[in-house]
């Protein structure tokens, strides 16, 4: 029980700390742009459970990184996040009207706003990364850019996207669901844990241990939401469940089976927390978020 309050109070004071950092980086204004400037916060300012900067904040406490580097670090990745989820829930993608428990951007606002705010938020996060706020070497800066690139690009979170369109007619096997995941999801969890690397100079040895962690990580991550949407309520998760199997789409639980599934959800768990003794205790909080993962119903 002690490790679940010191999850949940560590988890509670990032969330209000990336909050601040988001409400803070975000724009403002009073001319005709303002409206995409509205959809904006309120794709980002919407709550959640800002898992991908917690990890950000987290990995760069293994180096000493200092928070107020860490902190736009982590903003930048959760602009990300949350244009992809204005995008994903457009009528031409994943046509979703509920999300965090409440409609979602294109639904509130319209759906050209939509799709200009997630723009915006795209191109913010690496405005972010090359402020020199964020680290004073530019070379460092470089990396955070090329690092995010990749892990929201063609080849990362966007092409897993089109992978999961593609099955919604095409027949996946096991593998090719792995892999439409460690893009889709697990690209973008990957870099808030290599975050911290990068911004702490930290040494090959210990970035593979994070990588590592974060493979493992981001399947886990994603065979507990095909759980919460077999299993789980509208209401526990804020948005609409059973979507996938209406849709026909194969899922780690539709191949797997429930019990497979959780099974191979808890190994991957084990697995992860197992590459992070290279760190010894300071790595506690990246073991519990691991646990967490699996036990979540939101």
């Amino acid at each position: 029980m002690a490790t679940d309050r010191r999850l949940k109070t560590a988890l509670a004071e990032a969330a209000e700390s990336v909050e601040q950092t988001l409400t803070a980086l975000l724009p403002r204004g009073d001319g005709p742009e303002v409206r995409a400037f509205e959809a904006m916060r309120y794709a980002c300012l919407a709550g959640g459970k800002r898992l991908r900067p917690f990890l950000a904040l987290c990995s760069s406490r293994l180096f000493g990184v200092d928070d107020r580097c860490s902190l736009r670090a982590a903003a930048a990745i959760e602009f990300i996040h949350c244009y992809s989820l204005v995008h994903d829930d457009l009528p031409a993608m994943d046509d979703d009207d509920l999300r965090r428990g409440r409609p979602t951007v294109h639904i509130e606002y319209d759906e050209a706003t939509a799709i200009l705010a997630g723009d915006a938020l795209q191109t913010l996060a690496f405005e972010v990364l090359a402020h020199p706020d964020t680290h004073e070497d530019p070379a460092v800066r470089c990396e955070l850019v090329t690092a995010l690139a990749k892990a929201a690009g063609a080849h990362g979170m966007v092409g897993g996207q089109m992978f999961d369109l593609a099955a919604e007619t095409e027949t996946f096997d096991i593998g090719q669901i792995t892999r439409l995941q460690q893009m889709k999801t697990g690209r973008l969890i990957a870099f808030g844990c290599e975050a911290g690397g990068i911004l702490g100079r930290a040494s090959t040895e210990a970035r593979q241990a994070l990588r590592a962690y974060a493979h493992d990580l981001g399947l886990a991550f994603q065979i507990a939401d095909d759980l919460l949407d077999e299993e789980g309520s509208e209401a526990e998760v804020g948005k609409k469940v059973g979507k996938d199997a209406a849709a026909g789409k194969a899922t780690f639980v539709s191949i797997l089976g429930l019990d497979r599934a959780r099974k191979q959800a808890k190994m991957l768990v084990d697995q992860a927390i197992g590459h992070v003794d290279h760190f010894g205790q300071e790595a506690d909080l990246l073991r519990d978020v691991a646990r967490f993962m699996i036990e979540r119903r939101t």
